[in-house]
């Protein structure tokens, strides 16, 4: 009896150094072993049937041998096991939901099953807290140089549109536009300089808003700027990607059949600033107005199809959209002011001059249609981005998973290359952090890609003539782009954007 007490004592020993020495392993090739120890050395222990003996304590009984072995197998498999199993546990795929979906990933997809994502969210969002406690007095200077040059090519091209058509004054006059709307308007629309500029000059609260002066004077163009705060600051990149973002191109040329299909994408390109922007930004405000007030839409109406200016004159916006309302407060102030009375000096020294600069004028608007489609467009449309088809809580892990994702940026670093591209090729790390200055977008992108690569989540970055293509493609039909398995989200992120919702969440992320 003794003798074999003395070997349950030292196979237990033996049973625990080794299950201790498995478990403390952090390796996927030690999770294998565990599990392959824990089976071999349970059935091996088990293979032989051991006879209880009756003793004089009548139900007891006294273990043979064999039994012990038993035991000593039940103390190396079990730790090792359930140690295997809880590291396994932690390797979940999109932050806790079991990989085992029954749906097997395509190639390109295989990544999100591997994806820690509340480790990823963690910290794409810690940098963005960082860099907005960073951003001060350099901010503000970068904004007022970016400022000077805009103004600068305004001078350049006003001075210049007198002298017949020219391509310098087109495409000084188009980089006044473009900056004005894709840099200074954009940023500060979205409070990226709310906490740096103690003047106020530059705060979202009130540029361009509340009057036609101050849109004149502080950001001038097709849009209201008051709708484009709700279509874009709002419903754009809270619900990029889904069905309910007004500019989600794949699902928008849907509709456009036949030949339309082949004409629409590449007369889009010269005019989709007055012909489709305008209007649509100005219907999502609409839209977002009748929501607010209860009002039901009038029959036939769907709020997330686009209004174009020809929809707008077949009727389509009726009880939503007054064309006269349009055309008063938005399309109207902006021709007649921009294209009639800015050069109206002109016409003190020949009215030839002034026929020249509103030739200029109409000359540049063309290519500040091309040059903003070619830099706007392609950041969110490309087989290699993603749609989703539910919503998700702002500044959730999957909130900045999806500003990844379903972005794509341009040729990044360099004032000169970022003012060229409207600083539009930072448009992940702009998803991600919409607040902040371009300045501190320049600081981020390195960190932001190295972060993106750590985790393996694909980080799109590519020419922008390439991803302009890639656009074309999708708006041609084409291409399709990547549905996101819906499987794999991550149900304590999603959220329901109807009612109260949605409101909640804004000022959530506000």
């Amino acid at each position: 009896m003794a003798s074999r007490l003395a070997a349950l004592l030292m196979a237990l020993r033996c049973a625990g150094s080794t299950a201790f020495s498995i478990a403390s392993s952090s390796s996927p090739t030690f999770d294998v072993a565990a599990r392959q120890l824990s089976r071999k050395t349970l059935a091996g222990a088990w293979s032989e049937r051991d006879v209880a003996q009756p003793t004089a304590f009548g139900s007891s009984v006294e273990w043979s041998f064999g039994s012990m072995r038993h035991l000593a197998a039940l103390a190396v498999a079990l730790p090792a096991l359930m140690a295997s199993r809880r590291r396994s546990s932690g390797r979940r795929a999109r932050g806790g939901q079991d990989t085992a979906r029954g749906t097997e990933l395509a190639t390109q997809d295989k990544w999100i099953a591997d994806l820690d994502l509340p480790a990823f969210g963690k910290e794409v969002k810690d940098l963005g807290e960082r860099l907005k406690k960073e951003q001060g007095r350099a901010d503000r200077l970068h904004l007022r140089w970016m400022v000077i040059w805009s103004r600068t090519c305004a001078l350049i091209g006003l001075s210049t549109m007198w002298m017949g058509p020219n391509i310098i004054s087109v495409v000084a006059l188009t980089l006044w536009t473009h900056s004005a709307w894709t840099m200074v308007g954009h940023h500060v629309g979205h409070g990226g300089y709310n906490r740096t500029d103690a003047t106020g000059r530059y705060s979202s609260r009130g540029f361009a808003l509340g009057s036609l002066y101050r849109r004149i004077v502080d950001w001038f163009d097709w849009m209201l700027p008051e709708a484009w705060n709700v279509e874009h600051n709002q419903l754009h990149h809270y619900r990029l990607g889904e069905e309910a973002d007004p500019d989600l191109l794949e699902r928008n040329s849907e509709g456009w059949t036949g030949m339309d299909r082949w004409m629409m994408p590449i007369v889009s390109i010269f005019l989709w600033k007055w012909g489709y922007y305008a209007s649509n930004t100005y219907k999502e405000m609409k839209v977002t107005e009748m929501q607010r007030q209860g009002k039901p839409f009038p029959p036939g109406f769907d709020p997330k199809d686009p209004l174009t200016l020809g929809d707008l004159f077949q009727g389509k916006g009726k009880g939503v959209v007054s064309k006269r309302d349009f055309f008063m407060r938005v399309l109207g102030p902006y021709f007649i002011v921009h294209f009639l009375v800015l050069p109206a000096p002109l016409l003190f020294f020949s009215p030839a001059f002034y026929l020249s600069g509103v030739v200029n004028l109409l000359l540049a608007d063309v290519l500040s249609n091309i040059h903003g489609y070619i830099v706007v467009v392609p950041n969110h449309a490309g087989s290699d981005l993603y749609r989703f088809n539910r919503g998700c809580k702002p500044k959730s892990p999957t909130f900045f998973l999806r500003a990844v994702i379903s972005s794509a940026n341009f040729r990044t670093g360099g004032n000169f290359n970022d003012f060229l591209h409207g600083w539009l090729n930072y448009q992940i790390e702009h998803h991600c952090w919409p607040d902040l200055s371009m300045l501190a977008y320049q600081k981020g992108q390195p960190e932001l890609k190295k972060i993106c690569d750590k985790y393996g989540v694909p980080y799109i970055q590519e020419n922008v003539f390439v991803r302009t293509k890639k656009a074309l493609a999708i708006s041609l039909g084409l291409s399709k782009m990547r549905p996101y398995p819906e499987q794999y989200e991550r149900e304590e992120d999603m959220m329901d954007w109807s009612g109260d919702g949605k409101q909640k969440a804004l000022m959530a992320a506000a």
